[in-house]
């Protein structure tokens, strides 16, 4: 298992990922057409903020940091400026084999390595207590603000 940084070439996957990751908790196939520029994972994305994926034997998952400068709202929430844990996603098939955990794990160390003072989630319903059972090992060594 190796975590790198993403390629762009890796984008094509990335997207690929996002999309199976999300259908894999049933939502509603409208859902993906308001969710499709969100889950779309650019060149441009790739090259403009932290993305890392995990491999063993071909791409699993990834996950992506972004820096907001700007407040932006969603609905009814607030994204404020800062620091900002924007995707974590694993191949369905490979959901509770421990790739998440081990991404978790290495975003811990970034967020040392980067100096993130806090890395804010917006967590899915479906995601969150991933993110409660794994934010236990990240407080160790950053700050996480649900």
């Amino acid at each position: 298992m190796t975590i790198r940084k993403a390629k762009q070439k890796d984008s094509t996957a990335l997207t690929d990922i996002s999309f199976a990751s999300k259908r894999h908790w049933n939502y509603p196939d409208h859902y993906f057409e308001i969710w499709s520029s969100e889950l779309t994972i650019t060149p441009e994305y790739i090259h403009e903020n932290h993305v890392f994926v995990i491999e063993d034997s071909g791409i699993k998952g990834f996950y992506s940091v972004i820096n907001l400068q700007t407040e932006i709202t969603l609905s009814e929430f607030t994204m404020l400026t800062g620091t900002w844990l924007d995707h974590v996603f694993i191949r369905p098939e490979y959901i509770g084999m421990g790739y998440g955990r081990s991404l978790m794990g290495h975003l811990a160390k970034q967020s040392q390595t980067q100096k993130w003072a806090q890395i804010q989630i917006l967590a899915d319903p479906n995601s969150k207590n991933f993110y409660k059972k794994n934010g236990r090992f990240l407080h160790q060594r950053s700050p996480i603000k649900y």
